[in-house]
């Protein structure tokens, strides 16, 4: 069933909804939906999402599920098209910083197109249209799906070793001092590497469903390009699981070297308090109403200040030995 856009709609819908087709391995902008052509709605207006659903027999809320970022990875297998539902990772600020979320991906299949929805323009897209991915074919829906799924894959692995080099970073201004922006910046990086591993892991869910469904149309060297995309995403998991054990670490580090750094002060404040002690303890047994030592002598002053002083420098002496100073 063929779809064409609507001349005298085109003004009052966005320009969200564009059209690719790949000819002698290149690709092109079309104006109408043909056989074997790549729709990509990014941000999709409720009349795209119309017309998309009306001229391919898409269910509309299938359409719109990539729109909604609280769904979750699913594919459904209909009788004339299928959905694909996975979380790509997204860029957004946080606390004024900037951090990483996930967000849906749709992907629809049927026997003349592939439909991608998404609600902001996806990374994991953009490398088909400046032809940085080989044997890309948009006439081969599956192989074009895996290849989707792939790019996905290595786009969290990219995102995860920029986690990691941010965590280093950390690492490396311990010794130069904390601050409270560095907590907050461990925190983000943790909850980014929560987002991934929980969508990493419904992705997965995904792709096991994937190479057990056999009555979806596919070439021969695409089951192994599938495979590549269950390896690589379980890496991407293997590399959350390691990173989040490793930020626990540098986390438990950064609170050793607060804790050690506040015991170290209180050590100086207490040492400090010792030795002023001192003179406030030496002063006030001589300032009683009572006969005193000295209390005829013409330099006693002089000679209770020297004692006093004496009996500090002793205190600090023992102290530094304790390394209390």
């Amino acid at each position: 069933m063929m779809w064409f856009r609507d001349t005298k709609k085109r003004e009052r819908v966005s320009a969200m909804l564009s059209i690719y087709r790949t000819e002698d391995s290149r690709i092109s902008s079309f104006e109408k939906a043909e056989k074997g052509c790549w729709i990509k709605l990014t941000d999709p207006s409720d009349i795209e999402c119309e017309e998309v659903s009306k001229g391919f027999n898409f269910d509309l809320s299938d359409v719109r599920a990539a729109l909604d970022v609280e769904e979750t990875s699913r594919i459904s297998v209909e009788d004339d098209y299928t959905l694909i539902l996975v979380d790509i990772p997204s860029a957004e600020v946080r606390n004024n910083r900037r951090g990483y979320t996930t967000i849906p991906l749709g992907i629809l299949i049927n026997e003349d197109v592939i439909v991608t929805v998404c609600s902001e323009e996806a990374t994991a897209l953009t490398s088909f249209l400046e032809q940085r991915v080989r044997n890309f074919s948009t006439k081969k829906q599956m192989r074009f799906t895996y290849q989707i799924l792939y790019n996905v894959c290595m786009r969290y692995q990219a995102l995860l070793k920029n986690i990691d080099k941010k965590r280093t970073e950390l690492e490396e201004r311990i010794n130069e001092g904390m601050s409270d922006s560095d907590l907050i910046d461990l925190h983000e990086l943790e909850s980014n590497l929560v987002y991934f591993a929980t969508s990493l892991r419904a992705n997965g869910a995904v792709l096991d469903r994937l190479t057990r469904y056999g009555n979806l149309r596919r070439y021969e060297e695409d089951v192994e390009l599938l495979e590549d995309v269950v390896i690589e995403n379980k890496q991407a998991i293997e590399m959350t699981s390691i990173y989040r054990d490793i930020m626990t670490g540098t986390r438990e580090l950064m609170s050793s070297v607060i804790s050690n750094r506040l015991n170290n002060v209180m050590k100086y404040l207490a040492a400090i308090t010792i030795v002023m002690a001192i003179p406030t303890i030496i002063g006030g047994l001589f300032g009683m109403n009572v006969p005193v030592p000295l209390t005829n002598a013409p330099f006693a002053f002089v000679a209770i200040c020297l004692g006093t002083l004496l009996i500090c420098v002793v205190t600090m002496i023992v102290l530094k030995k304790r390394k209390m100073l």
